[in-house]
This record gives C-alpha cells, sequence and structure tokens, in this order.
C-alpha cells in the first residue's frame, strides 16, 4: 500500500531529513586515509542520537551498525569494521534517521584522498543521474519514468544500473511502497501522486551489474570487485518540481572544493541529455 503524507507528516519527514543531512555532513569531515568505517559508524551514531533521532538502521533485522558502510566494490549494506581507509578508496556512507516517528534516508559515496579519475568520472555520473532522476518524479508521471531516466543517464556514458537492489518509499517506516528501481520503461509502474515520499537512489557500476551477496546476507558487491557508486535523497512529490527533502549541503560544507561537489549542485538545473 502506498501511503500518501499530509503536509503535518511531510513537515516531520522535513526535520527527519534534515538531521540526516546534518549527521552525513559530520561524517564528512572524518572521511580520510587512516579512519576506520568504523569510527565513521561511531560518529554518525552519536550524532544522531545527540540530536534527538534514532539511528532506524541500528538493530533492524540484525543489522550492526547505524551506517550502511560502502567500500569500493560493495554496492549496498556494507558492516562497519575494522578496515582502514586507503588513499584512493571510495566508501558509501548509507543513513536512515528516525525523528519524531518519521524518516530520512540518504546516502553519499566519498573519495578517500586521490582516486582513479575513471572512479571519480563514475562519482560524478553516479551522482548526476540521481537529480536526473528526481526531476522525472512529478506528479501524474510513473514510477518508471525515474527509472528509465536513471538508466539512460548512466548506461549511455558506460555504466551498468543494479538490478537487485532499488529505491523505495519512505514514512513513518523506512521502506515503503512504492519500489523505485533504477532500470526500466517510461509509462510503467505506479503513479506517483502529490505527498507520496519516496527514497531515490541510483546504485552503478564500473563493471558489470552482477552482485554477489556474501554469507552474512546482508552485504552485497559487485560480482567482478569493479568499484561501484550509491547516492541517495528523499524527495516528496508535489503539485510542482519535486521537493528534495535531504541535502548534500552539508556534505558540500565539509568537502569545500573538492572536484565532486563541483560535479553537480544542487542548486543548479538538472543535467541535460
Amino acid at each position: 500500500m502506498i501511503y500518501v503524507k499530509t503536509e503535518e507528516e511531510i513537515e516531520k519527514m522535513r526535520a527527519a531529513c534534515d538531521l540526516t543531512s546534518r549527521t552525513l555532513g559530520e561524517v564528512a569531515r572524518w572521511v580520510r586515509p587512516g579512519e576506520t568505517t568504523r569510527r565513521l559508524d561511531t560518529i554518525a551514531r552519536e550524532f544522531v542520537l545527540d540530536h534527538g533521532g534514532k539511528p532506524a538502521c541500528l538493530g533492524y533485522e540484525g543489522f550492526p551498525g547505524t551506517l550502511c558502510i560502502e567500500v569500493n566494490e560493495t554496492v549496498v549494506h556494507g558492516f562497519p569494521s575494522g578496515y582502514v581507509l586507503r588513499e584512493g578508496d571510495v566508501v558509501g556512507t548509507d543513513l536512515v534517521v528516525e525523528l519524531d516517528g518519521y524518516n530520512g534516508d540518504s546516502c553519499y559515496t566519498f573519495p578517500v584522498g586521490e582516486v582513479d579519475p575513471k572512479v571519480m568520472q563514475l562519482l560524478k555520473v553516479t551522482k548526476e543521474s540521481l537529480y536526473v532522476g528526481i526531476e522525472a518524479a512529478r506528479a501524474g508521471k510513473r514510477v518508471g519514468d525515474i527509472s528509465n531516466a536513471v538508466q539512460t543517464w548512466c548506461e549511455r556514458r558506460g555504466y551498468s544500473v543494479v538490478r537487485e537492489m532499488c529505491g523505495h518509499g519512505i514514512g513513518r517506516d523506512m521502506h515503503e511502497d512504492p519500489e523505485v528501481p533504477n532500470y526500466g520503461r517510461r509509462g510503467i509502474g505506479p503513479v506517483l501522486r502529490k505527498g507520496m515520499c519516496i527514497a531515490i537512489e541510483p546504485m552503478i557500476n564500473l563493471g558489470s551489474k552482477n552482485i554477489v551477496i556474501e554469507r552474512n546476507g546482508w552485504e552485497c558487491r559487485t560480482r567482478d570487485r569493479k568499484p561501484s557508486a550509491h547516492f541517495e535523497h528523499t524527495v516528496a512529490i508535489t503539485d510542482g518540481a519535486p521537493e528534495i527533502l535531504t541535502t548534500f549541503r552539508y556534505i558540500d560544507e565539509s568537502l569545500g572544493s573538492h572536484p565532486l561537489r563541483e560535479s553537480v549542485e544542487e542548486s543548479e538545473e538538472t543535467p541535460h541529455n
């Protein structure tokens, strides 16, 4: 069942999404060679709790962290660990925060120090595709319009789209209907209606689209072990342009003039084909 939110509910989601975004902004300050992914997770958990929120992933069906950590070939659902970040890594930090009964969800894939230009281009295109998908998220269109926009943007540039993992509705629960795939045909799927809130999250691979689920049942990586990138915003459907409830602004402030920040700014128009 798809839940359409009232304006009062969306206001609560704005607050949850702002805390989610501010938490990732704090995490961004610590992404560097020599830090462990467990340290990033601790920083996120303490920030969320200090600001009155609840780390929604922590303990969810046994998940052991506040952040889903995605290093290099890990696509989604990686565990925080003692892994020490190295120059040239990329690390995704996927976070869901519950505040006053509502959830915000966002992900950002960070370069660690100097990164191979081919991998930086993957991050850039994946981030761009997020905004291309958001632009398609308009009342009266269908979920497939979002899916096709993301897929077309990335595949035309030589990247592959993960099939098994997708975006989703969000509100009182972190995962609600509808599912929002990153591939598909225009004009199919549920109709987008004012008041729907969805998490759009392209998961894009440098190599093959094929993935493997590790033995712990959670961690998902690319089969060919080539890097993957993941960016995500929580979005509300309105009568006009979609409203992005999360923001990368706090991350931008922490990153300063990093080239990934400069690739796509939220204040700019969505990239065109």
